[in-house]
């Protein structure tokens, strides 16, 4: 089991070798975003701003227009707060950065809701240009960072990323295939749509419910053919989130459904317009629905309401 930000720093880290184009910006987190390894080895490509956010999106906005693959990390409720000007500085001028958000959802625990980014898809989702990016595991993070630093970028992206172990599910053969839903489990009683760590939660709370579990690594531009296509085979569908239910996957899910006519049951889990409160990850999750537990009473209760 590891993390999502540490799929993040080691691809980083192995991509740079190669690629000599990648500079890095932190704002006095670089260990807890996992860049650290990258600024040891390369620290003529790192830049320090310091807890300074505004800045470090300004100087990200101008490198990457002169032709650098700019990644800049920080928390995702720190990096996202700054909404207002990564509208302005990256947005709106289509400046191909990558915005990375670690420590995202609730499982940041005590540190407490100042902390936990909860609505960071749902603001960056809604921003002009911007791709937005929430892979599940270890694995499909170092594909994703990989394919990030092959690639040629045309627009910012947002990389969100979590602090908690992960159990893996991939294996080295997995292939991350940019804005395509990845079919995790089929079954015959309905459709689960999750994104990011919660998958192998979700995977464990159905291990005896027939129901199709799809992964959403891409939030933005969102697979609407697998979408279309599940919520039009299955009356009751599910999206799973460890984010504000209002902006996230299941408003992207519910706004294609709705968009095509489709009108089976959607249920939404996630955070229900609320902040919560300090506490451990487990307690959290229990208490909002997030447990294993608590995401196969609900999926039992609306499959068995007929």
């Amino acid at each position: 089991m590891k993390a999502t930000r540490d799929g993040f720093g080691e691809q980083l880290f192995i991509s740079s070798e190669k690629n000599k184009n990648i500079l890095v910006l932190s704002a006095d987190l670089g260990k807890a975003t996992k860049v650290d390894k990258f600024s040891k080895y390369y620290p003529d490509r790192f830049f320090e701003i310091g807890i300074a956010e505004n800045n470090m999106i300004g100087i990200a906005s101008g490198l990457s227009d002169n032709g650098y693959k700019v990644f800049l990390a920080s928390f995702s409720s720190f990096l996202t707060g700054k909404y207002d000007t990564i509208r302005c500085s990256i947005s709106y001028s289509n400046s191909p950065c990558i915005l990375v958000g670690t420590h995202s959802g609730m499982a940041i625990g005590r540190d407490g809701v100042t902390q936990m980014g909860l609505e960071d898809i749902s603001l960056m989702r809604s921003l002009p240009n911007m791709v937005v990016l929430n892979p599940s595991t270890y694995i499909e993070t170092m594909k994703m960072v990989e394919y990030i630093c092959d690639a040629e970028l045309k627009h910012p992206h947002y990389l969100r990323l979590g602090r908690q172990p992960a159990l893996e599910i991939f294996d080295e053969n997995y292939k991350f295939e940019f804005g395509n839903g990845v079919v995790i489990k089929e079954g015959s009683d309905g459709v689960i749509f999750s994104t990011g760590c919660v998958l192998s939660d979700v995977i464990e709370a159905t291990k005896n419910i027939d129901i199709n579990i799809i992964n959403i690594h891409t939030i933005k531009p969102i697979d609407k053919e697998i979408i279309i296509k599940y919520t039009s085979l299955y009356k009751k569908v599910f999206t799973i989130e460890d984010h504000s239910i209002i902006g996230g996957l299941g408003s992207s899910v519910a706004e294609i459904m709705a968009e095509n006519g489709i009108g089976s049951i959607l249920t939404r889990i996630g955070l229900n317009d609320m902040f919560p409160e300090s506490g451990s990850p487990s307690d959290l999750y229990e208490k909002y629905g997030l447990s294993i537990n608590k995401i196969k009473e609900k999926i039992n209760t609306i499959l068995n309401d007929r």
